[in-house]
């Protein structure tokens, strides 16, 4: 995945994604105004409004960067319809505390700790709907206690978030090389076709592992075309623009699904049997199980949002009933009655299939919270060199080095060379950018080696040399 940069610009669809309407074209921090603007009132607490305006550039960021309308086909970024982004009135006036706020944190953004791409920020207004993430008004009353902004973020997102700030703003290069990839090529743009296919292999099965060497084999073709035929891409075995991009959702969907909380439910306890009818004020392992199926029908299907797992039928366990509803051609009734509850554990079904489990996964450990650099020794120096070396397998740029847990000139020079080959500024110290891009690469890789073909060991040893 590449870089979290600001976009200095952003394409806005004034529209649903496929509603004929035009495309606008404006300045990042102005399209956080507007936003700010047309969703929040400008006399609510300060602290109250920083959270919010923390939510909208989060969320933002998050389409950006995980190319969700442009992986689709889409000519724009983002649309302004609030049934699936955020409010935008183009041309509209800007409130001057919002515009304030705005230029401090319009290069802030949330994620969870240990993750590297922004947060998917959720939010409503918290009357006339709610959801699964920060509620607007609900800042208000928390601001009005006394809390700040980041304990409000955490009062909606959890404990387990940090905020990144003063993220650089540049120019945001779409992530496809501009030509199909086939049998032949060899560079950056094939390892990160292999290790998207290995990490969506662990899900999908049925995906042949390949060895990560930056080389298109006849391997890689048949990994990508069994890809195609599951996601009913044409099967050419060639990566051309839609299968690059439909790559790109995927594994964003298995890496979401992988953080899937399901509270205790595990798949060989879920029953398929209607328990009784379903609706707001329901409690109990009925409602808990529904919401097991839709979160985990959501993280592959961009119409159905993710619900908590708590066993109570509330409005956004009912948003999400109507949204499958509209979804299947079924009554838009939010009460999930025997045929709705068949076709949700249906739709469930089709997916588990083909991605029976998350079992195996691989997490690194987060950032310890200071930079680690040439001279220091410790826990978190002998991790950091454990990561390099497994990643050094795969990377023939980076070099191995000893897991001594001293950090000396040759983890230094590892450490370079990893920041080089990713994109980082090469300073040889260990930032908090650096460890997350380094653990990020090193779970993907070692969940996918866990499912590896006998053969891998030989490549790999190979492919070290």
């Amino acid at each position: 995945m590449p870089e979290v940069i600001i976009p200095s610009t952003i394409t806005v669809h004034l529209g649903r994604p496929k509603e004929a309407a035009e495309n606008v074209t404006v300045p990042f921090v102005d399209y956080i105004k507007n936003v700010a603007s047309s969703e929040i009132y400008p006399t609510w607490p300060e602290s109250a409004l920083r959270a919010n305006i923390y939510a909208q550039v989060t969320f933002t960021l998050n389409r950006v960067f995980t190319e969700w309308y442009r992986s689709q086909g889409y000519p724009f970024d983002i649309t302004n319809s609030t049934q699936c982004d955020q409010s935008f009135e183009y041309g509209r006036d800007i409130f001057d505390p919002v515009s304030r706020i705005v230029d401090e944190l319009f290069n802030d953004y949330i994620r969870r700790i240990g993750t590297f791409e922004p947060l998917f920020a959720q939010y409503c207004n918290g009357t006339t709907s709610t959801c699964d993430g920060l509620s607007q008004w609900g800042t208000v009353p928390l601001a009005e206690e006394g809390m700040v902004p980041f304990e409000i973020l955490q009062n909606f997102y959890g404990e387990d978030i940090e905020i990144v700030t003063d993220a650089f703003v540049g120019e945001v290069q779409q992530s496809y090389p501009g030509s199909p990839i086939g049998i032949g090529d060899t560079g950056r743009y094939v390892v990160t076709i292999q290790n998207e296919l290995n990490r969506i292999s662990t899900n999908y099965p049925k995906i042949p592992k390949v060895q990560i060497d930056g080389r298109y084999g006849q391997r890689t073709a048949d990994a990508v075309r069994t890809f195609q035929e599951i996601f009913n891409l044409e099967p050419t075995g060639i990566v051309n623009k839609d299968t690059w991009y439909r790559l790109i959702r995927i594994y964003v969907s298995v890496r979401r699904l992988s953080e899937l909380n399901s509270e205790g439910i595990r798949l060989e306890d879920v029953s398929k049997q209607f328990p009784e009818p379903l609706s707001v004020g329901s409690r109990g392992d009925g409602v808990r199980v529904l919401q097991y199926f839709l979160s985990y029908i959501s993280a592959f299907n961009d119409f159905i949002p993710a619900v908590n797992i708590d066993g109570e039928y509330g409005s956004a366990t009912e948003q999400a009933v109507r949204a499958f509803q509209r979804y299947k051609g079924l009554n838009d009734t939010g009460v999930v009655d025997e045929e709705t509850w068949n076709q949700i554990y249906y739709e469930y079904r089709n997916i588990l299939e083909s991605a029976p489990s998350n079992e195996g996964q691989i997490v690194a450990q987060p950032y310890p919270g200071i930079e680690l650099r040439q001279g220091m020794s410790g826990e978190s120096i002998r991790l950091i060199q454990e990561y390099l070396s497994f990643i050094a397998l795969y990377f023939r740029a980076i070099n191995t080095v000893a897991t001594t847990g001293y950090f000396g000139p040759g983890t230094a020079a590892a450490v370079r060379r990893f920041q080089s080959e990713f994109g980082l500024t090469p300073t040889g110290v260990v930032d908090e950018a650096t460890w997350n891009r380094i653990a990020l690469i090193y779970s993907d890789l070692q969940t996918a080696q866990s499912r590896t073909p006998e053969q891998a060991p030989a490549a790999l040893a190979q492919n070290a040399q």
